[in-house]
């Protein structure tokens, strides 16, 4: 039976029943985007690839407890940036971001030069943001690249609402000031 065309929601149903075929579809569709995730937060691969195992399992396991709230994608990645910053804190690492992954966003309509231009743009920021203080570049990692509202890292970092604004803000202000300092 192949499984490679069924939609998510009958997947989850077979994975439920412990279905391995089923469980293999749904990691074969998520582990890319769940990897490049972990491997942003914990800068390790080996440790990434870890995380990112460690995460489908307990997804698998707690699959009950799925609401459907949320797209199944977004509840795993909840789960794998919280076992990724459990991770972190277990390794004491700086958490670092590779600069290759800025290159997806650049367009690619543009002309050649604005694409150099714009990838050594991205490659400054990075680089600024490898010099922000830890807890900075977690933050601002999971606002500016994972897109996550402050609602959400609020629970992820547990933090109150306005200590998370206050952080946020903070924290660009810091990678402003080192963009200046570097241009």
């Amino acid at each position: 039976m192949s499984l490679t065309h069924q939609n998510i929601e009958t997947l989850l149903l077979l994975c439920k029943k412990n279905n391995q075929l089923a469980q293999l579809e749904v990691y074969n569709r998520y582990q890319k985007a769940m990897y490049n995730v972990a491997v942003r937060i914990v800068k390790d691969t080996a440790e990434a690839e870890d995380v990112m195992q460690e995460s489908f399992i307990t997804a698998f396991s707690k699959l009950d407890s799925f609401k459907g709230d949320a797209t199944f994608g977004a509840w795993l990645k909840r789960i794998v940036i919280n076992n990724s910053i459990s991770q972190y804190k277990k390794s004491k690492r700086f958490v670092t971001l590779p600069e290759y992954h800025l290159e997806d966003e650049i367009e690619e309509n543009t002309s050649s030069i604005e694409e150099d231009f714009s990838r050594t743009k991205a490659q400054q920021v990075m680089r600024c943001l490898e010099l922000l203080h830890t807890s900075y570049k977690q933050i601002l990692t999971l606002h500016l690249i994972e897109g996550y509202d402050y609602e959400e890292i609020c629970d992820i970092m547990q933090l109150s609402y306005a200590n998370c604004r206050t952080m946020v803000s903070r924290a660009k202000e810091s990678l402003r000031k080192k963009l200046m300092a570097t241009s």
